[in-house]
């Protein structure tokens, strides 16, 4: 796999146990394309059930921030997108994402931010399907604007992975 001027990424396959204080359960890699990886976690004991995932990390990586697109058969969730940012915002500052040549408006918490309903992850999957780049735009608690910024080349066979890894979990 390569990743941001073919450096290699081999991160990617241990990042979804990075993402949670968690033990490390068994979770299935389910490929990793280009800049992207797709895993399966199994049921889990909160009766959530099982998830899959595609996932990735900011090209510059300053901090714990990464994208993800999940899918969750049991509640019938497909496609949520995810962002947590690679730092916390201001409490006023809004989230912006910008896909190629669209732009989106987020909600946010303090370091996550989601698409406000699923006609707008729906959206933004198809818009990441044909770009090559996307950013996810704030301003820190300092006023200070940042942007973390995904490589997408991967995500469409990622997210693809992801939503096949859990097709029959339903």
């Amino acid at each position: 796999m390569r990743f941001a001027g073919d450096v290699k990424a081999p991160w990617l396959l241990v990042l979804p146990f990075m993402m949670t204080g968690v033990a490390a359960e068994a979770r299935d890699s389910l490929g990793v394309f280009e800049a992207w990886g797709a895993f399966r976690d199994p049921a889990l004991p909160d009766a959530n059930g099982p998830r899959c995932y595609a996932l990735s990390v900011p090209v510059a990586t300053g901090g714990d921030g990464f994208a993800a697109v999940g899918s969750w058969p049991r509640q019938r969730v497909r496609g949520q997108v995810h962002f947590r940012l690679s730092r916390m915002r201001a409490s006023d500052a809004a989230v912006i994402l910008n896909v190629g040549d669209r732009r989106f408006s987020l909600v946010a918490g303090q370091v996550d931010a989601w698409a406000p309903d699923a006609r707008v992850d729906a959206a933004i999957v198809a818009a990441m399907r044909s770009a090559t780049s996307m950013s996810v735009q704030t301003r820190d608690g300092r006023g200070r604007g940042f942007a973390d910024t995904y490589a997408l080349r991967g995500a469409a066979t990622a997210i693809d992975a992801a939503a096949l890894g859990c097709a029959r979990l339903r």
